[in-house]
């Protein structure tokens, strides 16, 4: 059995515990949280748990915990993260393999279904068609990564954000940018500057700028009733003269779905580590039959 410790307890984390015993080779262990919550141990005795667990999956926010908490846990923990901000990717994945091969473990970055998923899809497209364009479209629905960065902002009590593809034309050459909108939906505390508040998020590097970014102020009231659930999906796109090439994903619970890309990347790292591998992975990394619990015989009668 691969034991299993989560780290964090919000949306993400909650899937991957409730999500987790549907994997017949694979235990909880123990959840770490940095609030007291029943259940969970506090996340300042996670340094005790060092060779008792195989793999953590780090649940936190891509914003502002997992760029410490990776690289710090990788030294002596084979860890699992869902860091989703594409342009600080490459830092943060030098960053974790780093400490990964400092305290030879191995660390997988980046686990889910954009970066992760998709990511596994424009390569396949660039290949098959290497005089092909690939887009990508997220949404409509809502990024818990966003969302996440917003509720970090001073004087954010409660967010939401979502992403809306735009209406293109595909022979254009297009940025993301072009393709998408954001809408947020923030709920200010008492007394906060909402301008001071708009201008931060208008200006996030890697999450709102330049998008083109509506910000909505709203009740707590109006956030829980009409933006309680969190719905997302996409698209990519590979084309070119001859061929079109399409991986779409429709999602009723985004972290559930996540949480399940975590949970077959933690497989795959526990036996990646169990081959002598060291050092931070990707999902561009992982052969396809590591990700999951099904023999090698049985793929080949149903997969292949």
């Amino acid at each position: 059995m691969i034991n299993i410790g989560i780290v964090g307890c919000g949306n993400l984390g909650r899937a991957a515990a409730a999500l987790l015993p549907q994997s017949t080779d694979m235990t909880l262990t123990a959840i770490f949280s940095r609030r007291k919550l029943p259940g969970c141990l506090p996340f300042s005795q996670i340094a005790q748990w060092k060779g008792k667990l195989d793999v953590l999956l780090l649940c936190g926010g891509s914003a502002s915990d997992l760029p410490a908490q990776s690289a710090a846990l990788a030294r002596d923990f084979c860890i699992v993260d869902s860091f989703d901000n594409h342009s600080q990717i490459p830092t943060h994945f030098q960053n974790v393999d780093k400490a990964a091969k400092e305290g030879a473990t191995v660390a997988l970055i980046s686990a889910g279904w954009d970066p992760g998923l998709f990511s596994l899809f424009r390569l396949y497209g660039a290949a098959v068609l290497p005089q092909g364009k690939h887009y990508t479209f997220w949404g409509p629905g809502v990024s818990q990564g966003h969302s996440d960065a917003l509720r970090r902002i001073e004087g954010v009590a409660d967010a939401r954000q979502y992403t809306l593809p735009q209406e293109v034309t595909l022979s254009e050459a297009l940025t993301p940018f072009q393709m998408h909108r954001r809408h947020c939906y923030v709920v200010a505390k008492a007394g906060a500057d909402k301008e001071k508040i708009q201008q931060t998020i208008r200006q996030m590097p890697g999450y709102f700028a330049p998008y083109d970014t509506t910000v909505e102020f709203v009740t707590q009231a109006q956030l829980d009733r009409d933006h309680s659930g969190l719905p997302h999906g996409g698209r990519v796109i590979c084309t070119d003269t001859e061929s079109t090439m399409e991986y779409r994903l429709q999602l009723s619970s985004n972290p559930q779905f996540t949480a399940g890309v975590l949970l077959c990347c933690a497989r795959a790292v526990s036996r990646l580590y169990r081959r002598g591998e060291t050092g931070c992975k990707t999902l561009l990394d992982i052969a396809p039959a590591d990700l999951t619990a099904t023999g090698r015989e049985e793929l080949l009668k149903q997969m292949l």
